[in-house]
């Protein structure tokens, strides 16, 4: 016998009580981002290698060796999306939405790929759901992004949050705090691992991605960004800052937060979970004033975030908040072989009422079918044999009460959304 083929590494089935929560937080999730005004977007799951090249930068880690990229038949250079937000913006002007009044404000919800080291809360293949504001330069507007994203976690029952905040600056003010840690880092060389000896002569700023404890203990004295920021971008961030405290939200200024991508501008942020470990970020973004330009477009202010999907069930199981019940089932139907046929019309007709409800499909035992009615958590089952068939009557059982009723077959549906609606309120 051939052996079993896995699935691929950094890959994961999700199945049964794990896809259901996964369902639920997302469903969760996307219900919050509409309640604020933000529209659903369908990106296609792989798009033109130049696309990411262009805006995430050539320079970074994802670019230079995460990103899973092939020919297709065409000879056509294609890359399975490593993140969600270039594909918006390409999607946004591909498709005339300039002509929409501002800010346009979308969300999205599905898998990335990165070839990263698999670990928990690191996957090859991953989920994130996010949302892009754009069309606007408004303060206001990163202070809605933030409290959105710091919302949106809260109300699904996390706690011990920290929102890091930090600014980028414009092209201008960046450039110049880039000279100077250029110039710092080439004087600590000594401390930094490989990576970022070669980060900082090709694109210094991303040195603050790494997660060596000796790097990370060096930059604590290297130069601040936000000794660099021009007035128009410290301005920018005062009110930022200070829309946050009006809504009583704290925060830690993180001089070392750069994120992952170039196409970054003035506001940058993340939420982390200290119920978890080393991969604590839950979700993070920016500002991106620049990132339409880079795709051919006019110049359009837009800020956004992801919420990694994994990292947010991980941390409810650490905090061993259940993100949702299994969902109940509202009845199980028992029958005879005679009444089969019969039950399976019920069944039908029970589930276009709005009842969730199964039967037996492995031909068990009277008594078999009752366990497995209770396995599944059927609130009641429907007893429905010769005799009940043949007065047209259903025998319904209270699985919690023990009680059992007779009703009409015709009167089945009605007694039950009635029953089930009496035990919610109860």
């Amino acid at each position: 016998m051939e052996a079993i083929i896995k699935a691929a590494r950094g890959t994961s089935d999700i199945l049964l009580d794990k896809a259901v929560k996964k369902s639920h937080v997302e469903r969760r999730i996307m219900e919050i981002f509409e309640r604020f005004g933000y529209s659903p977007i369908i990106t296609p799951t792989f798009e033109h290698t130049e696309l990411f090249t262009r805006t995430i930068g050539e320079a970074t880690d994802i670019v230079s060796k995460e990103m899973y990229t092939f020919k297709d038949k065409g000879g056509r250079s294609l890359t399975l999306r490593p993140e969600g937000t270039a594909p918006v913006i390409r999607a946004f002007l591909e498709h005339g939405l300039t002509s929409m009044p501002m800010p346009v404000k979308l969300y999205y919800s599905g898998q990335m790929f990165r070839y990263e080291r698999p670990q928990a809360g690191r996957y090859r293949e991953f989920y994130q759901i996010g949302v892009e504001a754009i069309g606007s330069s408004d303060p206001l507007i990163d202070a809605e992004n933030i409290t959105l994203l710091h919302y949106a976690l809260t109300e699904l029952g996390l706690s011990e949050l920290a929102l890091h905040l930090n600014s980028m600056g414009c092209k201008g003010c960046r450039k110049d705090f880039a000279a100077s840690l250029k110039k710092d880092l080439k004087e600590r060389a000594r401390d930094l691992c490989d990576d970022c000896r070669l980060r900082a002569a090709s694109n210094p700023l991303r040195v603050f991605d790494c997660k060596n404890p000796n790097c990370i203990e060096s930059l604590k004295t290297a130069p601040k960004i936000g000794d660099y920021l021009c007035k128009d971008c410290n301005d920018h961030f005062d009110a930022v800052r200070e829309a946050l405290g009006d809504l009583g939200i704290d925060f830690i200024v993180d001089s070392s937060l750069v994120r992952g991508f170039d196409y970054y501008t003035k506001t940058t942020f993340e939420v982390r979970s200290g119920a978890l470990g080393a991969q604590n970020a839950l979700g993070g973004g920016g500002r991106y004033d620049g990132l339409s330009e880079e795709l051919g477009g006019p110049h359009i202010p837009s800020i956004g975030f992801a919420i990694g999907t994994e990292r947010v069930l991980l941390a409810l199981q650490a905090l061993d908040i259940p993100p949702s019940a299994t969902p109940s089932l509202d009845l199980f139907i028992i029958s005879t072989d005679e009444a089969r046929r019969e039950a399976f019309k019920l069944l039908m007709n029970l589930r276009k009422a709005g009842l969730s409800a199964e039967m037996d499909y492995g031909l068990r035992t009277f008594k078999g079918q009752m366990k497995l009615a209770g396995k599944m958590g059927a609130t009641f089952v429907i007893i429905l044999g010769e005799q009940e068939l043949a007065r047209g009557m259903v025998s319904i059982k209270s699985m919690a009460a023990g009680e059992q009723t007779e009703v009409l077959l015709a009167d089945a549906a009605g007694w039950l959304i009635k029953n089930l609606n009496r035990n919610k309120e109860a």
